[in-house]
C-alpha cells in the first residue's frame, strides 16, 4: 500500500466522520456559466481542483474580527459595569478596586509580576507538554491492548477523582519547595483529557478501513501514522485545549502549598494583605496565560487538520 494511498484513506475516514452531512447536502451540486465543462459550485468560488480558493489577507482580517467584535462587547459591557460600581463605592473598594487602581498596579509593579508570570508560564507549560506526550502514551497503549485497558483505565479514573489541592502538600514533601512539585501537579490535573480524547479518537476509526489497511500490506506502525493518529487528532485537539487551561490551575494549586515565587504565591500574599489592585492584576495575569496558551494550541489545530469540517470556513454543515 502507497504512502500517498494510506494518507489519502485517512484522512478521507476522518473527514466522513465529521462531515457527512456537508457532504450529502453538497453531493451532485448546480453549476454556473453554464457553458460546457463548468464546474463550479453554486455558492463557492472556483478554485484549483474544485476546491475554494485561499482566502485573501483582507478577508481573513475581516473573518478576525467578525469573530472577536462579539466577546470584545461582551467584556466592555463587563468593563463599563466593573468601573461603574467600583467608581460609585456600591462595594467598598478594598473588595472591588477600580480599573485605574488595577492598571496602576500592574504598571507600577510590572518587573515583580513579570518575573512571577514566567515562573507560571514555565510550570503550566511544561506541565502540559509532559501531560500531552504521557496521555497519548497511555491513550495507545489503552486502545492497542485490551489488558492494559482494563488495567490502566480503572486506574486513570481513580487518580483523576482524587482531589489534587489534597496531595499538593504530599508532593511538597516528597519533592521539596522547588519547581518540581508544581510541575507535577500540572501533569497530574491536564494528563486525563488528553488520554480521554486519545482513547476516544483512537477507536473511532472505520473498522473497514482497517480491515482493508490490513489486507493491503500496511503494518501496525504505518496503519497508525496514515490512519489512526489523522482520525484521532480532532478529537485529541480538543483534549488538549481543555487540558493547557487545566495546567494553569494545575500550576497556581502548586504554587498555593509552598511556594516563593509565582502567580499562585503573589495571589496568597495579596489575599493576606486585603490589596484587592494586586488580587485582580494576578488573576488577570492568570487568565491570560490561559488564553494565550489555549489561542497557540487552537493554531497548532489549524496546522495540523485543516482539511477537518470543523476547520472549513463556509462550508455549511446543515443543508437549512
Amino acid at each position: 500500500m502507497t504512502e500517498n494511498a494510506l494518507d489519502t484513506a485517512g484522512r478521507q475516514a476522518a473527514a466522513t466522520a465529521a462531515g457527512d452531512s456537508a457532504a450529502t447536502a453538497s453531493a451532485d451540486p448546480p453549476t454556473v456559466g453554464g457553458g460546457a465543462g463548468s464546474s463550479t459550485v453554486a455558492g463557492l468560488p472556483a478554485g484549483v481542483g474544485g476546491r475554494p480558493p485561499r482566502p485573501t489577507l483582507g478577508r481573513r482580517a475581516l473573518a478576525f474580527a467578525d469573530a472577536l467584535w462579539r466577546p470584545a462587547l461582551v467584556l466592555a459591557a463587563v468593563f463599563v459595569a466593573w468601573w461603574f460600581v467600583a467608581a460609585r463605592e456600591y462595594v467598598p473598594n478594598y473588595l472591588v478596586p477600580t480599573p485605574g487602581q488595577v492598571w496602576s498596579t500592574l504598571t507600577g509593579q510590572w518587573s515583580e509580576l513579570g518575573r512571577h508570570t514566567l515562573v507560571t508560564l514555565y510550570e503550566t507549560v511544561l506541565g502540559f507538554v509532559l501531560a500531552a506526550v504521557l496521555g497519548l502514551a497511555t491513550a495507545v497503549a489503552i486502545a492497542y491492548s485490551r489488558t492494559l485497558d482494563k488495567a490502566l483505565y480503572p486506574i486513570v479514573l481513580f487518580a483523576q477523582v482524587i482531589p489534587k489541592i489534597a496531595i499538593a502538600p504530599l508532593l511538597v514533601v516528597w519533592f521539596g519547595l522547588g519547581l518540581t512539585p508544581k510541575i507535577i501537579l500540572a501533569v497530574l490535573i491536564a494528563f486525563f483529557p488528553v488520554v480521554i480524547s486519545g482513547v476516544a479518537g483512537l477507536r473511532s476509526t472505520d473498522p473497514e478501513l482497517l480491515d482493508l489497511s490490513a489486507t493491503m500490506g500496511a503494518g501496525p506502525w504505518r496503519t497508525f501514522r496514515k490512519i489512526r493518529f489523522p482520525n484521532a487528532l480532532p478529537h485529541l485537539m480538543a483534549g488538549l485545549k481543555v487540558a493547557v487551561t487545566l495546567a494553569v490551575v494545575g500550576a497556581v494549586v502548586g504554587e498555593f502549598v509552598g511556594a516563593s515565587e509565582g502567580l499562585g504565591y503573589v495571589l496568597l500574599l495579596a489575599n493576606g494583605n486585603l490589596d484587592s489592585a494586586l488580587l485582580f492584576a494576578d488573576l488577570i495575569l492568570m487568565s491570560a496565560i490561559g488564553i494565550v496558551l489555549f489561542v497557540l494550541v487552537e493554531i497548532a489545530e489549524a496546522l495540523l487538520i485543516p482539511w477537518h469540517a470543523s476547520r472549513r470556513a463556509g462550508v455549511p454543515l446543515t443543508t437549512s
